[in-house]
């Protein structure tokens, strides 16, 4: 079977933590909540410290939404790539954004909210890293069933990234190993009835 993990980044890597601890600052308080002051405090250093890795919020934002953009996208690629079959492909792919969606809530929460504080070059990179990965998904739908129309097959994958990256709202109450097959089920039931229905 193959087996591929979402994205993860070196822990050790000082940038790391700063795009860490900004993504919880900016989750609980708000891109314009949050001081650069905020983040270095954070992270230990002071606030003109962190002018050594990002040239300001703005910038520390865009890398952060376009950070685990490209990653996303590039494991989707690693899965169509490695997977025997579209079958174990598609329940891959929803492994790996549900392990995104469970560890990462506060990225999903910046992500929904903050994106258009991010400069437009970045955003338009962001945004076309996004179509890319949703169409690394309807590929594979489409090789499911091919006699969906793409723009079905489209509108369900954002559909299932909906109820996938509600865990800002949605987890908590159960733990990860019980939430994962939980929302592999509702994702793919979802993919069923967005398939069958007329």
């Amino acid at each position: 079977m193959t087996t591929v993990s979402a994205p993860t980044r070196d822990r050790g890597n000082r940038r790391t933590e700063i795009l860490a601890a900004a993504a919880t600052l900016f989750a609980a308080r708000g891109f314009h909540g949050v001081s650069i002051e905020d983040i270095g405090g954070a992270v230990g250093v002071s606030g003109p410290a962190l002018y050594r890795h990002f040239s300001g919020k703005d910038a520390l934002l865009a890398e952060m939404l376009l950070d685990i953009s490209s990653r996303l996208r590039e494991s989707a690629v690693a899965v169509a790539t490695s997977a025997p079959g579209p079958q174990e492909t598609l329940d891959t792919l929803l492994n790996v954004q549900i392990t995104f969606a469970i560890e990462q809530p506060a990225l999903i929460t910046v992500h929904d909210r903050e994106l258009g504080n991010v400069p437009e070059p970045g955003r338009r990179q962001i945004r076309r890293l996004q179509r890319l990965y949703v169409e690394e998904w309807v590929t594979v739908l489409a090789e499911l069933h091919p006699a969906c129309p793409a723009a079905r097959l489209r509108a369900a994958t954002h559909a299932v990234f909906g109820l996938l990256n509600s865990t800002p709202h949605s987890a908590g109450e159960l733990a990860g190993k019980d939430m994962r097959p939980l929302l592999h089920a509702m994702a793919r039931a979802a993919i069923d009835a967005a398939v069958s229905a007329r």
